[in-house]
């Protein structure tokens, strides 16, 4: 095999398969089948052919997606404003929006995958007790589900990774994600595996099917913000605190249609796993995704989880996978990290950032509680095993002392292989004895999949956290809580502390006897200096032959569903829809579409949608979920109201407002509409997944040509949208507003849709439109 191909395993978890097939990864070949190779030549190709062309030196982040161009000759290259056709080399689902994908793939009436692809089981564990208990009372409730996942991954050539394997993107960089790689995940957070130079995109599931068909996959050409480092990270600042500070410049649409690309001398002082977490929570910015350079910590890394053929493939690429020299950022930040204090963000939004030094007094004037209730730490965003060791340090400190956390305490390890790793080492129970309680291997309290008992819904309280996302509700679905997030470190210190009113870098804290002592800057390795332990066998490779395998889907099941295909396009121009509701401020796609309690459904379309928009605030009363049923002039839950008006042949629009469903990539926020009679959203501005999400089921995301024109739609007014037969590229709608007294209004709606999309909308559904072409 030539060193020029690089093929990995589906399901390598113990054996990764490299060009240089060693006595050991012969033997494995029985147990993963052959992947389809990235071809780093092909790609080398693909990058001079740009560059000749663009003639100019090219950022990190153009070369790997341009080096994955279906077309590199013939492709219309042109930042900000041209769609590209790519060839992402895998696809990753996590086990809540797998269900819809593979929904989608069955009624494809495709055999098999045409890439490789994985399904990971981390979103439906709940935290209530422990991680063993928790994962067990998973497995019991979410059976039906489980078995589907694991019987369609087998039958389509899925690997599945069970219950209890980890978070999904802790599973990619131990596994996955290499340098140069393109990889696109069902999960809005897929961007953590930059933190390996690869290019890893969060999606909706429509958009896996495409490229789990082999159909070319679509994405506005990005622009690149450059993120320059300089200095070195040190004493208390993390690399989380990077990504704080980032969000606070940006906010959370300022990398909307970009790739944010850490370059700089500053780059080498961050361990691999911390520049996946920088890149992981690039995701509240709205970037596209976020990348650092191929450099040697990235090697360590490799040759610590088992793929260190893998780095001397990519050192010979070397400069394929780092910027040329005097290429062109759209945007440049600088970031000096021996000047970076540690930071805390929130409440409620994730770019509201503050030094850690200034929330205690920052809090007492905004009426903020102080007290903290809760800290938590892990997630898919800081989960490693160097952040594990750095929070085991200063509790260890504490317990030094007689001390132990004044707050709850809860830690949350990112794979099954961390989890094993920081048993094995000491960690997990230095940081038990300090008060914590390690949960299951799954995203938990991140997601919403937390039993909290300790407040009452609408209780006041505070909550400290390592997470990457905190908008309101988020955590524990109780819309008083005042969530902040910040590195393990700083949680850790916080939840020793009990009050936000502590600075650790200057503050004291009193033992049990009555000394007061001062923490010490937190320390811990960056990778063990044993080998990973990579604990229990949690993953499920395909059969070579699958005919035999069956994927049942009982028509009766609450928690699963078939999916029936939407209406085509009848031709027309869509007159008279009713206003569902008008929202008001921000609307993320928790609004649209919540977790927590609601996962169990994501694989019942019709029941899912019962949770619709019932997050979203009425511009007209300044409720939630609680609208006007302009038929009857009763008031109703928003899914309600849907309903009635389907029922009785009435199609809708949703008015929104500025970055319209950021967050997560869930696209039931996109389904549920669809089902339920909506045909428009219409808003001031997008978040990128949600809008091609949209644009996915047959809708029509829409934006007005003036913002102000938001304030011109009435809820009780009918909306016309005129122009559809006409419908092209770069060419504007027209919208009619009827008031309730008569009169009429004609305002202009902007929209992003190129032909293939027009398709779509056409045909009912991408989907719908990929049938058509079978």
């Amino acid at each position: 095999v030539s060193p020029l191909y690089l093929a990995l395993g589906t399901g390598a978890r113990r054996f990764h398969v490299s060009s240089v097939f060693s006595a050991k990864a012969k033997v494995a070949m029985s147990r993963f089948e052959p992947d389809s190779s990235i071809n780093y030549k092909k790609m080398h190709e693909n990058i001079n052919i740009v560059r000749k062309r663009l003639n100019r030196p090219l950022t990190l982040s153009e070369k790997i997606v341009y080096g994955h161009l279906d077309d590199p000759a013939g492709q219309e290259i042109d930042r900000g404003r041209t769609y590209l056709r790519l060839r992402p080399d895998r696809v990753a689902m996590q086990d809540a929006t797998a269900q819809m994908a593979m929904l989608q793939f069955i009624s494809s009436g495709l055999p098999r995958v045409a890439v490789p692809s994985t399904i990971h089981c981390d979103h439906l564990i709940e935290a209530q007790i422990g991680g063993a208990q928790d994962l067990q009372r998973a497995k019991d409730i979410n059976q039906e589900v489980y078995n589907f996942l694991a019987t369609a991954a087998a039958k389509y050539g899925v690997g599945f990774w069970k219950p209890g394997s980890g978070i999904i993107h802790q599973i990619i960089l131990e596994n996955y994600a290499y340098p140069g790689v393109m990889l696109i995940g069902t999960d809005s957070h897929t961007p953590n595996g930059g933190g390996l130079g690869a290019v890893c995109i969060g999606v909706g599931g429509a958009d896996a099917v495409d490229v789990m068909a082999g159909i070319p996959w679509e994405l506005k050409c990005p622009k690149v913000i450059g993120v320059r480092l300089t200095g070195t990270l040190s004493g208390w600042t993390s690399p989380k605190d990077v990504i704080l500070k980032v969000a606070g410049i940006l906010t959370v649409k300022g990398g909307t249609g970009a790739i944010v690309e850490y370059h700089g001398p500053g780059v080498d002082s961050i361990s691999c796993t911390g520049m996946a977490t920088i890149c992981n929570m690039g995701a509240e910015i709205g970037a596209t995704t976020s990348i650092f350079p191929y450099n040697h910590r990235m090697r360590t890394y490799m040759h610590k989880t088992g793929r260190g053929e893998i780095a001397s493939v990519a050192d010979q690429f070397q400069e394929d996978l780092v910027p040329d020299k005097g290429c062109e950022y759209d945007q440049v930040i600088e970031i000096n990290l021996s000047e970076l204090k540690p930071h805390i963000n929130g409440p409620f939004t994730p770019d509201l950032a503050h030094p850690v030094s200034d929330i205690g007094a920052i809090a007492q004037k905004s009426g903020w509680p102080l007290e903290v209730k809760v800290g938590l730490i892990g997630s898919c965003t800081n989960s490693s095993y160097e952040d594990m060791g750095r929070a085991a340090s200063l509790a260890k400190q504490a317990l030094d002392k007689g001390l132990k956390c004044k707050a709850q305490f809860t830690v949350t390890p990112g794979s099954e292989q961390i989890r094993a790793t920081i048993e094995r080492d000491g960690y997990a129970k230095i940081l038990s004895d300090v008060g914590g309680i390690v949960l299951a291997n799954a995203c938990g309290p991140c997601i919403g999949q937390w039993d909290r008992k300790d407040v009452k819904k609408g209780e006041k309280n505070t909550i400290v956290t390592s997470f990457n996302r905190n908008f309101t509700a988020r955590n524990d679905a109780n819309p008083a809580t005042h969530a902040f997030v910040t590195s393990p470190e700083i949680v850790t210190a916080l939840a020793l502390a009990g009050t936000l009113n502590f600075n650790p870098e200057t503050d004291y804290l009193t033992a049990p006897s009555g000394e007061k002592f001062k923490l010490e800057p937190p320390s811990g390795d960056e990778l063990p200096s044993r080998d990973f332990d990579p604990g229990q066998d949690t993953y499920q490779h395909p059969p070579a032959e699958s005919s035999s395998v069956q994927v049942d889907v009982n028509p009766s099941s609450n928690r699963l569903q078939l999916l029936e295909p939407f209406d085509k396009w009848h031709g027309r121009d869509l007159e008279d829809m009713r206003v569902l509701i008008k929202v008001k401020g921000k609307c993320t796609t928790d609004h649209i579409s919540a977790a927590g309690p609601w996962l169990k459904f994501r694989g019942h379309l019709d029941n899912i949608s019962n949770n619709m928009l019932i997050g979203a605030v009425n511009y007209e009363n300044d409720a939630v979920n609680k609208i006007k049923n302009q038929l009857t002039g009763e008031f109703g839950g928003v899914p309600d109201v849907a309903r009635y008006y389907k029922a009785n042949g009435v199609n809708w629009v949703v008015v929104g407002d500025e970055n319209y469903g950021e967050g997560s990539s869930r696209e039931h926020a996109a389904l549920e509409p669809r089902h339920l009679g909506g045909r428009a959203i219409i808003v001031k501005s997008f978040a990128r997944i949600h809008e091609t999400n949209l644009k996915k089921q047959g809708l029509l995301p829409l934006t007005f040509a003036e913002p102000n024109d938001y304030d011109k739609i009435r809820p009780d007014d009918k909306i016309s949208i005129i122009g559809l037969k006409s419908f092209a590229p770069g060419k504007s709608l027209s919208a009619v507003i009827t008031h309730s007294d008569g009169s009429r209004e004609t305002i202009s709606l902007n929209h992003t849709f190129n032909e293939t999309q027009i398709e779509w909308f056409r045909a009912g559904s991408a989907l719908n439109r990929m049938k058509e072409l079978q």
